[in-house]
């Protein structure tokens, strides 16, 4: 069921204290329609070790986080540095009505001010709805690995997009 936001979606820099409910929303979120291999969580620090808070922002309606972006660099290289690549977990009640538009809006901003200068990420071919969405958001497609998972009995291409900042 979708929800109508009757308040603001307000994005904020994560806390530590978002860590459980943004495992809830990663549970609720991810498939194999979508993911090559649902994230599980064994604990908060598990979390919170693999989605550090200073590298997360929070989506936040009436209080209730519900989503967030976070953003890792692609290679430990130097040459490289000038890349982040990111995730994003929308709720599913508050797909469809801005949150993750807002959230990408966000980390654009976020990381160009830390010297980010192009965000990248990966999608599956399978995913046609967040590869659309992600074209909205000015992401282009900058090709794909063929064939690289193999998920419910099917090979899965997976999609690299990108976006610069300057």
């Amino acid at each position: 069921m979708k929800r109508t936001i009757e308040n603001e979606v307000t994005i904020r820099e994560s806390t530590i204290k978002d860590a459980k409910p943004l495992m809830r929303i990663d549970k609720l979120v991810w498939n194999s329609r979508n993911s090559p291999q649902i994230p599980v969580w064994k604990s908060r620090t598990h979390y919170l070790r693999n989605c550090p808070p200073e590298n997360q922002l929070v989506a936040e309606c009436d209080g209730i986080a519900v989503g967030c972006i976070g953003w890792r660099p692609p290679t430990l290289m130097f040459s490289n540095a000038h890349v982040a690549e990111i995730y994003i977990a929308v709720h599913p009640a508050y797909q469809g009505v801005g949150v993750g538009r807002k959230l990408i809006a966000a980390i654009k901003l976020h990381t160009m001010r830390r010297g980010v200068k192009k965000l990248r990420l990966r999608v599956l071919s399978t995913n046609e709805d967040a590869i659309r969405f992600y074209l909205r958001c000015g992401f282009t497609i900058e090709g794909k690995l063929e064939r690289e998972y193999h998920i419910d009995g099917k090979f899965v291409d997976d999609v690299l997009m990108s976006c610069w900042l300057l």
